[in-house]
C-alpha cells in the first residue's frame, strides 16, 4: 500500500459535507507501506500504527481519528480500523474512553534510548540587563486587549473579497482611515489613491529605488542627499541598490538644506525629530528645501520618525502639506504601536503612484490583510488614537526622569534633542564616546554611540564629529527603568573626562 494522508478534523458531524454517520478529526500520516507484511489490511494497520507510537512520532496522550474517518480515508471497513484500535487498546499502546475517544496512552513504550532523536534546542543568547538602546518603543505597553477587539471587528466585518488576491496599494479601508488620520494628526494633504500601503521605511526605501541586475528600474535614482547622522542601515540598503549618498551638515536648525546642489535627486529628511541628533528642521529650511525641489524638479523623502512623540507643545506638521507633489510622506507604526506590527505607508505624489505599484509586484511582498484591516479599526475607533497620547504622557515621564537623573548624578552632561521622540543624546566630553560605550557593556547597559550613525563621508568643515551617546529611553519595561537610569549614570564619564 502507498503512504496515505489520513484527512479528518473535530470529531463533530458535518451533515453538510459528509455522510451523517461519518466523523471527521485530525491528519495523520501514516506510511503503510513500510509497515507492509504478513496479515491483511488489518495487521498492516497495527504494524503502521504501532511503529508510529514506538517512534515518538505519536506522543502520549495524541488523540487519535475517529475510526469511522479513518476507514472512509484508507478505503477500508469500519470494523477493520475498530478492531485494530482495540487490539492496540489490549496491548496497551491506545486508551479508549467513552466521550473521549481514542488516544495513544501515556505508558506507551519510548523509542529506545540509543535510538531518540536529539531535540536542538537552539542557545539562548543573553541580552544586555539594561537594555537603552533606541529605537524601539516599550514592547510590554502593546494594547493588547484594544488589539484584540479591532481585529475581531475587522475579521467579522471584512468583506469576503478581502481574503482574496487584494490590491498592491493596500487595503482601501486602511488608506481612508490614514487619509483622515494624516491630515488630522501630522498636517498631510492626500486622498486614499495615493497612498500605497508598505512595512516600514526600509520597505518603502527599497521599493522607491530597487533596481534589477541590469541597473533596470528605480522609480528614483541618485545621487540622494541625506543627513550627516542618521541610521546606516538605510545608507546600506541604498548602496546595496547603487545610490550614492552625500551628508548635509546639521546644526540646530536641522539639516544644512542649502548645501543642496543641481546634483541631487531628492534629499531624505527627518524633519518633526532629526534623528538622532534631535529637533525639527527650521520653519525657513522647510520652505527653502521645498524651493529647491520645485526648482530642480527634485523630490523630498519626508521620513516621519517618531513624529507623534512631542512633549513640550503640538507636534510638527509634515513638510508634505507645503507641496505634496515634491513630497514622498513615509511614516509607519514601528515607534508609535510596535515594530512586531510591520506596516507602514508611502504618500505618494500622483506622477509616482504608478511606478510604485509596479515596482511592488508579486503578492508576497504585500503586508497581511489581516493587520490592515486591523490597524485601520484601531485608527477609525479612536484606540491609536488613545493609545498615542497615553504613551506620550508615558515617555515624556520617562524623559523627565532621566533628565533629572543625570542633573544630580552627572550634571556636567549635555542633555539633547529631549523636546521630542523616544530617545536622547547625552554630549561627552571629547575622545570619551568610545570607553563610554565599552564601559557600558560590561556593566550590562546596552546603548548606541553617536559614531555610529554618522555618514562616513560626513568629514567637511561645518560637520564637527561630536562624541555622545544615544540613550532610548522608551526601551526598558516601566519596572525596570529606574534601575536602568542608576546603571546608565555609573558608567557616565566623570567630570573632566
Amino acid at each position: 500500500m502507498a503512504d496515505s494522508w489520513v484527512n479528518s478534523w473535530v470529531d463533530s458531524p458535518l451533515d453538510s459535507w459528509v455522510d451523517s454517520a461519518q466523523r471527521i478529526g485530525a491528519d495523520l500520516h501514516l506510511d503503510l507501506s513500510a509497515a507492509s507484511g504478513p496479515g491483511g489490511r488489518r495487521a498492516t494497520l497495527i504494524r503502521a500504527l504501532r511503529e508510529a507510537v514506538r517512534s515518538g512520532r505519536l506522543a502520549p496522550g495524541t488523540r487519535l481519528p475517529p475510526y469511522r474517518s479513518l476507514a472512509a480515508d484508507l478505503g477500508v471497513a469500519r470494523n477493520t480500523v475498530a478492531d485494530a484500535y482495540a487490539e492496540l487498546v489490549a496491548e496497551g499502546w491506545l486508551t479508549s474512553r467513552q466521550g473521549s475517544g481514542t488516544k495513544v496512552a501515556e505508558r506507551a513504550e519510548p523509542l529506545p534510548r540509543a535510538e531518540r532523536v536529539p531535540r536542538k534546542t537552539p542557545p539562548r543568547a543573553r541580552g544586555p540587563r539594561h537594555d537603552l538602546r533606541q529605537g524601539t518603543p516599550d514592547a510590554s505597553a502593546f494594547p493588547r486587549a484594544a488589539w484584540l477587539a479591532s481585529s475581531r471587528r475587522a475579521l467579522q466585518q471584512a468583506p469576503n473579497e478581502a481574503f482574496g488576491p487584494g490590491d498592491p496599494a493596500g487595503r482601501v479601508e486602511l488608506r481612508e482611515a490614514l487619509t483622515e488620520y494624516l491630515a488630522r494628526a501630522r498636517g498631510v494633504r492626500t486622498e486614499p489613491g495615493r497612498i500605497v500601503i508598505c512595512s516600514g521605511f526600509a520597505h518603502a526605501l527599497r521599493l522607491l529605488f530597487h533596481r534589477d541586475r541590469g541597473g533596470a528600474g528605480g522609480v528614483l535614482r541618485g545621487p540622494l542627499a541625506v543627513e550627516a547622522y542618521g541610521l546606516g542601515f538605510h545608507r546600506e540598503l541604498l548602496a546595496a541598490e547603487g545610490v550614492r549618498t552625500t551628508p548635509l551638515p546639521l546644526d540646530d536648525d536641522g539639516a544644512r538644506v542649502d548645501r543642496l546642489t543641481a546634483r541631487e535627486r531628492a534629499v531624505v529628511l527627518t524633519p518633526a525629530h532629526q534623528f538622532p541628533t534631535g529637533g525639527p528642521l527650521h520653519p525657513e529650511r522647510r520652505a527653502a528645501v521645498v524651493d529647491w525641489a520645485r526648482a530642480r524638479g527634485g523630490v523630498i523623502l519626508e521620513d516621519d520618525y517618531d513624529g507623534e512623540f512631542r512633549y513640550d507643545r503640538k507636534p510638527v506638521g509634515a513638510v508634505q502639506g507645503l507641496d505634496p507633489e515634491h513630497v514622498i510622506f513615509i511614516g509607519s507604526v514601528s515607534k508609535s504601536l510596535s515594530p512586531a506590527v510591520r506596516l507602514g505607508w508611502m504618500v505618494l505624489p500622483e506622477r509616482y503612484v504608478g511606478d510604485v505599484l509596479a515596482a511592488k509586484g508579486e503578492r508576497e511582498g504585500w503586508a497581511s490583510v489581516l493587520d490592515q484591516l486591523s490597524l485601520a479599526d484601531f485608527i477609525v475607533s479612536g484606540s491609536y488614537d488613545r493609545h498615542v497620547r497615553r504613551m506620550r504622557q508615558r515617555y515624556r515621564s520617562r524623559r523627565d526622569r532621566l533628565v533629572a537623573a543625570l542633573a544630580v548624578h552627572a550634571p556636567h552632561i549635555d542633555v539633547t534633542g529631549v523636546a521630542a521622540g523616544l530617545h536622547a543624546v547625552l554630549r561627552l566630553p571629547p575622545g570619551t564616546e568610545r570607553s563610554t560605550v565599552k564601559a557600558a557593556t560590561w556593566q550590562g547597559v546596552a546603548l548606541d554611540g553617536l559614531a555610529e550613525f554618522r555618514h562616513p563621508a560626513a568629514t567637511e568643515p561645518g560637520m564637527p564629529v561630536r562624541d555622545g551617546v544615544v540613550v532610548g529611553y522608551a526601551t526598558p519595561p516601566e519596572h525596570a527603568y529606574g534601575a536602568a537610569l542608576e546603571a546608565l549614570c555609573a558608567v557616565l564619564p566623570p567630570d573632566g573626562g
